[in-house]
């Protein structure tokens, strides 16, 4: 009863604000997306999101003793690959000497303890864009989940720590838990994309690697809506979710990040292991824009979009600000 009770007690200075504070950030809650490509001492900046780069593997490998050295601890990785190796089965993303494969031995090889999560989906070796095999004018589940094993199988091979499948398919957290465990890869784990919806935020990410989808000569989807969830719905993503850990999954995975906190908390609340927040691309690139044209005060608007995805539930943000937020943590 007022004036017994005031809150502005707590907040009376930054010291006592800090005592009663409840969600708190440090550079070992980030995962820093990469974008590798071929050749060597290769650095292009992506023009959508600047300060963020397609990069060969012994530039990414020096960026990674970086980020492990400002505490960052884990990094998702995802690969540029060449048009003349795509096709509608994939199959590059299992060849054993291919760009994604290469890549994790050299991060695991410079800095053993970094954890390292490729991405498992078929869009950037795909001639359609989709994150799938294309048959009868659609994405083929079981297909797809075939070719996801295999894609996941030499990932662990190479010195993968978790597999990050983003594609969407159905069952395929059990296929790959199966997949991996025949193939002796008890302790790989699975980070599952799990309730990933078929936002516009992911443009300038599809610019990184050139996987939206295209126009073909044969029937394709227009769009990933047949696999991608409906952004209207939120009951949907805690029934991916739950599923995704019957079937195996040792994390799951809400994306986009900030304008889907409410399905962050859901899902936290409903699930029984850590929930990681893709903070993408678009969400960047609008920071980025805005703080360029001296609307908004970029460090201040970045932590605290960082503090609300924590605070929201969030066990790990994958997010692109991962280095720029640990410099300043660590001051």
């Amino acid at each position: 009863m007022f004036p017994l009770q005031r809150g502005r007690r707590l907040r009376t200075s930054e010291s006592i604000r800090s005592l009663v504070r409840e969600t708190t950030l440090s550079p070992s809650d980030f995962m820093f997306p990469m974008f590798i490509a071929e050749g060597e001492n290769v650095q292009v900046e992506i023009a959508s999101m600047p300060g963020i780069f397609r990069r060969s593997i012994d530039l990414t490998v020096k960026e990674v003793i970086e980020l492990y050295e400002l505490g960052i601890r884990a990094v998702n990785i995802y690969v540029k690959v060449s048009e003349d190796l795509k096709d509608n089965t994939g199959k590059e993303a299992w060849n054993e000497n291919g760009l994604m494969q290469d890549a994790i031995r050299a991060i695991k090889t410079a800095c053993p303890e970094m954890v390292v999560m490729p991405d498992v989906a078929l869009d950037p070796y795909s001639i359609y864009g989709h994150d799938g095999i294309i048959a009868n004018g659609d994405v083929d589940n079981e297909l797809t989940n075939e070719a996801l094993v295999k894609m996941a199988v030499s990932h662990a091979q190479a010195g993968a720590d978790f597999v990050a499948p983003s594609d969407m398919m159905d069952g395929r957290v059990l296929r790959l838990r199966q997949g991996l465990d025949a193939a002796g890869f008890h302790n790989v784990g699975i980070m599952s994309y799990s309730a990933k919806y078929a936002s516009a935020f992911y443009g300038p990410f599809r610019d990184a690697l050139d996987s939206a989808p295209r126009e073909a000569d044969v029937e394709v989807p227009k769009d990933k809506k047949t696999y991608q969830m409906d952004y209207a719905n939120r009951i949907e993503a805690i029934k991916e979710a739950l599923w995704d850990v019957e079937e195996g999954a040792d994390m799951v995975m809400v994306k986009p990040g900030i304008a889907y906190l409410d399905i962050v908390r859901e899902v936290k609340n409903a699930v029984n292991v850590p929930v990681t927040v893709y903070h993408v691309s678009g969400e960047y690139a609008m920071i980025k824009a805005a703080a360029e044209r001296g609307w908004l005060d970029h460090d201040k608007i970045m932590m605290e979009q960082l503090m609300c995805i924590k605070r929201a539930g969030a066990s790990l943000i994958s997010t692109y600000f991962a280095k720029e937020a640990a410099i300043l943590l660590n001051k």
